[in-house]
Formats: C-alpha cells, structure tokens, sequence
C-alpha cells in the first residue's frame, strides 16, 4: 500500500472512494465534502490522504483545520471525511490513513485533533470523549458520544471551552 498526499486532480477518484464507501443515504453529502475540501484554501492546508493498492485508489482521509470561534486563533484539527471501499474493509488501510495524518500533524506541531464519529473505531487511536471537552462543536451533535479528542501537546489545549470554528466545507448543519 502506498499513501501519499491527495492533489485536486485527485478529485473524481475521491468522490468514487466516498460514494461507494457510504450507504445511498449519505455517499452524496459525504462525497460533496470531501471534493469541496479538495478545493478549499486554508491556512494551515488541510491535509489530504489517499491509499493505493494496486495503484488503484482505496481509501481517502481530510483533515482540516479548526479555530476558536471567538478568538481566531487555530485550535487544532479535525479528521473528516475517512472512507475505504468496500471489499477492501480490515485490511489495515484506514488505520493506515489515520496513522498517516496524525504523525504529518505532530510534526507540524499541532496540539490536538477532533473527530465525530464511532467511538469504538476512533478509540483504538488513542481519541476520547473527555479530551474533546474543551472543543464545543459549531452545531448540536446527533451522536455526542462521537466527539472525541486526540491530544498531542496538553499545553496548547484551550484552559476553557471553546465553540470552534470549521472551514466552510464543514460549516454544514446536516454534516453534524
């Protein structure tokens, strides 16, 4: 398996990933989001990952850049979208992926990486429940329980909590 850096000619092959990745009821919305953030400039970059087997595409994971809402000032990140295609599920490759990111991201020098989604997967990682506490999600959750934390840097997480601030792609009452 080969993962390296997703470029926007990447696109088509990132909606086929997330399409095929999420059931009818949701593959459109998710693979919208994952092209916009293709797309969208952002300061830091997001950070795009594709995996290929076979030199074919198999897996696809974003990870963006929040701030706190009220002062501006960049929080951390957080992992949205992640998808693998079916038929290519436990073989390692989205762990791979996130393994990927989060390693880029503590190079960077990033204190802490959100996520919302299944706790029994995202919690292998090391993400927690109570380490997203300081982070207030930009909308209501359906899941709360999916809010999780991972930190890197205990001295760069905010001493209270902060609403944060998603770039526009995220900015989506539906995706939450």
């Amino acid at each position: 398996m080969i993962i390296r850096e997703a470029k926007i000619s990447d696109e088509a092959q990132v909606r086929r990933i997330h399409l095929q990745a999420f059931d009818s009821s949701e593959n459109e919305l998710v693979a919208g989001l994952a092209c916009d953030l293709l797309h969208e400039p952002t300061i830091p970059e997001t950070i795009h990952l594709v995996a290929k087997l076979d030199h074919l595409p198999v897996g696809h994971v974003a990870f963006s850049p929040v701030w706190s809402n009220n002062k501006h000032q960049l929080l951390g990140y957080i992992l949205a979208p992640l998808a693998v295609i079916p038929g290519q599920h436990k073989k390692g490759i989205g762990s791979a992926l996130v393994h990927h990111g989060i390693d880029m991201l503590k190079q960077r020098g990033i204190g802490s990486l959100i996520v919302y989604g299944d706790p029994n997967y995202y919690g292998r990682f090391g993400f927690q429940e109570d380490l997203a506490a300081p982070y207030l999600p930009p909308y209501e959750l359906e899941y709360p329980n999916g809010w999780q934390a991972l930190i890197f840097d205990s001295d760069m997480v905010p001493t209270s909590a902060e609403k944060i601030k998603c770039v526009q792609a995220l900015e989506q009452p539906e995706l939450w």
